[in-house]
């Protein structure tokens, strides 16, 4: 889906999200995907140029695993100077742990550029989800 390179492009990319995976993976995970898309998106507005028409792309897929659901989450941009990196908040600071929750609540991350933009993704695996939905899938 597309979104526009603003805030309510976030709000319109969790909705989506929540609603269509609400019933096909375990509520914990759904919060934690829905938590990483927020970052994502925001970080693509935040820091990044839009597409071609002012647009952020979001995108995600579901795979069935034995063990439970397999998710991936891609937010592609107009990219930006800098690459995305963690950087290090101090205690007082007001941003600059999103890809620290990324990190967190993901699997794995990381960004694909190419000459149109750039792709920042995020994936979960059934076994190694996060401590928050493994709680609540056992």
């Amino acid at each position: 889906m597309e979104v526009p390179h603003h805030a309510t492009g976030t709000r319109l990319a969790r909705h989506r999200l929540a609603d269509e995976l609400a019933e096909a993976v375990p509520a914990a995970l759904l919060a934690d995907l829905v938590a990483v898309l927020a970052e994502l998106v925001g970080n693509a507005v935040r820091h990044a140029d839009p597409l071609p028409g002012g647009v952020v792309r979001v995108a995600w897929r579901l795979r069935p695993t034995p063990v439970g659901p397999s998710v991936s989450i891609r937010v592609t941009d107009g990219g930006a100077v800098a690459r995305p990196l963690m950087r290090v908040a101090s205690a007082d600071a007001i941003d600059g742990r999103g890809l620290h929750i990324v990190s967190g609540l993901s699997s794995r991350w990381g960004v694909d550029r190419d000459g149109l933009g750039q792709s920042v993704w995020a994936e979960f695996d059934p076994v190694t989800a996060s401590p928050t939905a493994l709680v609540a899938a056992g």
